[in-house]
């Protein structure tokens, strides 16, 4: 090999090295950027779930409000 191909096959090696590390740094910040998202997320269904419960009636009655069975 000739020491121009070696310089070639480097140079190519370090750009090829620096894309990555921006790469993996873009991907990094992405991935921290979508757990924040998905965190607020959760919140936000906790949230709709406890305000959904509250305004929606139950099916089930108060113990006061039951009629006794009929063998009473």
């Amino acid at each position: 090999m000739s020491k121009n191909s070696l310089e070639e096959r480097l140079a190519e090696l370090e750009m090829r090295l620096a894309f990555q590390d921006e790469l993996i740094n873009t991907l990094s910040d992405q991935v921290a950027k979508q757990e924040m998202d998905i965190r607020e997320l959760w919140d936000a269904k906790k949230m709709l779930h406890k305000q959904l419960k509250d305004i929606s009636p139950s099916n089930i009655r108060r113990e006061e409000e039951e009629t006794p069975p009929p063998h009473y």
